[in-house]
């Protein structure tokens, strides 16, 4: 999709937060827009293209952790375009009897990911949005594909910061931890400020703005920590991505100046 007229209805003057992610994965599913908005982000934070891919890294081993606990059933909220190591792909090696759901409300990604998966009947796409969780979880789609009456793994991965206001975001989390059963899990990736100062905090606020997702809101480590209410923690906590069970043959990056992401895998006894 390099070229520079999208299908119809996709407006590819506004940068899309999930097209920019692909860029920064090193994917081609992106337009100029979005790879502007991506060197600039580079530009502010010179870690952004790592730390993408030490996210895309902390999403493998949290799905490969939850399916060794017996969870069968996946729910990928803001799932963004396919790339290598999908949700669905890492499951499916687990357990081949793995099924997925993912939600996401780009339809550059709801076209995509319907086309890739045509013929993969244990998952499914599903347009949904996650400031809307109650109609993510009385989607009759959704519902037909899981049984919330056993363990479901809750990703929520890169996305909580693009729900600007914190109240709102805790709000979110709840209803849906509220959904799943005893023996779920649930995994969330979120930026910090990391060490940026206040000018090119200022600046990144002002390039999300002209996005799709138009806002990102970094939160501190005692604001994500209370995402977890309900959860047991799993070991090593609420950490810094790269410190998160890094395998031993993963690449240790020296450390970039930039913003920081927070992840943690939390189980519901």
């Amino acid at each position: 999709m390099n070229m520079e007229q999208g299908p119809p209805g996709i407006d590819v003057t506004i940068p899309s937060v999930a097209r920019i992610y692909d860029y920064l994965l090193g994917g081609k599913d992106n337009f100029a827009v979005d790879r502007a908005a991506a060197e600039k982000l580079i530009e502010l934070t010179p870690n952004a293209r790592e730390g993408v891919q030490t996210n895309r890294r902390f999403l493998r081993r949290a799905v490969t952790l939850m399916a060794r606990e017996g969870i069968r059933q996946f729910l990928d909220i803001g799932a963004g375009l396919p790339t290598q190591e999908n949700v669905h792909q890492v499951a499916l090696r687990e357990a081949p009897d793995a099924r997925v759901v993912y939600v996401d409300n780009d339809p550059i990604v709801l076209a995509h990911g319907r086309a890739l998966l045509a013929d993969n009947s244990q998952t499914i796409v599903v347009d949904g949005d996650l400031r809307e969780p109650e109609a993510i979880l009385g989607d009759p789609r959704i519902t037909e594909h899981i049984d919330f009456g056993k363990p479901v793994g809750l990703l929520m991965v890169a996305v909580l910061h693009f729900v600007p206001d914190t109240g709102d975001a805790e709000r979110i989390v709840a209803t849906l931890r509220d959904r799943l059963a005893p023996g779920s899990a649930m995994a969330i990736s979120h930026l910090s400020y990391g060490d940026l100062d206040e000018e090119k905090i200022r600046e990144g606020r002002e390039l999300y703005k002209n996005t799709s997702a138009g806002a990102v809101t970094p939160r501190t480590h005692a604001e994500l920590l209370r995402f977890f209410d309900g959860f047991d923690l799993v070991e090593p906590g609420l950490v810094v991505t790269e410190e998160w069970r890094p395998e031993p043959d993963e690449p240790r990056l020296p450390r970039i100046p930039g913003v920081d992401g927070y992840v943690g895998v939390g189980l519901l006894r």
